[in-house]
């Protein structure tokens, strides 16, 4: 009888698992990506796979929750690096112009999961809505100190960067987004005197 598997070796199978998954589902889709692709590349037995995440939709889910909490860990951890608030709206566009011209940029995992599954799978749709819930929550907290009265344009600003990048191949979308955003900026700054 093989021994127990410790709390320690099941965190690093489900890290391996959801990087696995991460990578080859971001890659080719959630679809086309069959769950033996899933163990070999993580390594792990179906059977190990399947006590981790009963369905692939959970792994789906989990993949997700991983990936948001990564990202926009990321993409705060560049903004709060800015101390002027007009500044730290800004670097978010600077910072997807640094994810747009990674070569493995396929676009917004989420809304990718929601073309794919968002109108069969509830959960799937559920880890979507949270997303874009919490980033826009994230773009409102860094636009509120800036005198630009809402967060709506900045936030669409940004998605929209994201999928007219994703589509056409090209980093160009963050730079003019960036560019309307200081727009905005210089039209919300108090007048002088």
């Amino acid at each position: 009888m093989p021994a127990p598997v410790t709390e320690e070796q099941s965190r690093l199978d489900r890290h391996a698992l959801l990087d696995a998954a991460e990578r080859l589902f971001y890659a080719r889709g959630i679809q086309a990506v069959g769950m033996d692709e899933v163990r070999a590349a993580s390594g792990l037995p179906l059977k190990r796979i399947y006590r981790l995440f009963a369905t692939k939709e959970d792994l789906v889910v989990a993949m997700l929750r991983n990936r948001d909490q990564r990202w926009r860990g990321n993409l705060a951890a560049y903004v709060e690096g800015t101390a002027d608030p007009r500044e730290r709206v800004l670097a978010i566009f600077d910072w997807l112009a640094r994810w747009f011209a990674e070569p493995d940029f396929r676009g917004c995992a989420w809304t990718n999961a929601f073309g794919e599954l968002g109108t069969s799978s509830e959960p799937v749709l559920a880890e979507v809505r949270s997303h874009k819930r919490a980033f826009h929550d994230q773009i409102a907290a860094w636009v509120r100190p800036t005198g630009i009265p809402s967060a709506e344009p900045v936030h669409l600003l940004a998605e929209g960067a994201i999928v007219t990048a994703a589509i056409t191949g090209d980093p160009a979308p963050a730079r003019h987004a960036r560019t309307a955003v200081a727009t905005l900026l210089e039209a919300a700054a108090p007048e002088p005197g």
